[in-house]
């Protein structure tokens, strides 16, 4: 459990906080933080295959769907509710949410990038991040965690803030798409980085409804997008695994 303290705290020593906080979300969510993320498209590979998705245009209204409507919200909503239950001490909470996480998840390819890379991430956090209480929180949990839960977890232990976390976690979602996306239509750097501004709204939105959500809230309404992370499993040709 995070504890807290009444003393007084200096403007130097907040902005010392503020700026390791940074520093640390920065770290994590780069695209250079080893958990893999590059290897996975979250069935976009499939999308553009069956020409759901074959530029600029198709290509934010896909994601912009996937962010808001799909496995970008729940993601981001699992991800506050494990933030807040590891900030204090739930560990039976907590792991009501990592097993409810990895239940929504649609297919066995999703399952696999979402547990593979929330392992990374607590291991990788541990070995050169390590935190008073990560051990015991990620104990409690008796199924692997999925991705956003890891992610809600570390920062907690840490005591990143959460509303920063949520939106560099989506940020760094958003921006793994489209990477992949980059690859397989392909699509130039300008029209890449015009793509992550167009989504840059819808970010900020879901951000602010998962920071509102209840569990009970959770939900996604992208048949769409499940069926090409069903269907990329049996693609005859693939450059990433999911």
């Amino acid at each position: 459990m995070l504890m807290t303290t009444n003393e007084p705290v200096s403007a130097s020593d907040l902005a010392e906080r503020e700026a390791a906080a940074l520093y640390r979300l920065m770290t994590w969510l780069s695209p250079a933080f080893p958990v893999g993320g590059f290897s996975y498209s979250s069935g976009i590979e499939w999308a553009v295959e069956a020409g759901d998705i074959t530029d600029t245009a198709t290509l934010a209204d896909w994601l912009d769907a996937m962010l808001g409507d799909g496995s970008g919200f729940c993601d981001a909503t699992f991800l506050v509710h494990a933030y807040r239950a590891t900030e204090l001490g739930e560990d039976t909470t907590l792991n009501d949410i990592a097993e409810l996480a990895a239940a929504f998840v649609p297919s066995r390819e999703r399952q696999l990038e979402t547990t593979s890379q929330g392992r990374a991430f607590i291991d990788i956090s541990r070995a050169a991040w390590d935190a008073n209480g990560l051990d015991a929180m990620v104990a409690a949990c008796r199924t692997a965690l999925v991705y956003p839960v890891a992610v809600g977890v570390v920062a907690a232990v840490h005591g990143v803030p959460l509303a920063p976390t949520l939106h560099a976690f989506l940020h760094a979602l958003v921006s793994n798409w489209i990477s992949a996306a980059s690859r397989l239509i392909p699509l130039g750097q300008t029209d890449s980085q015009r793509v992550l501004v167009k989504l840059e709204a819808a970010v900020a939105a879901t951000a602010n409804r998962a920071l509102n959500a209840t569990l009970n809230d959770l939900g996604s309404a992208t048949f769409r997008a499940d069926l090409a992370s069903l269907r990329h499993e049996t693609q005859y040709t693939r450059l990433f695994r999911s």
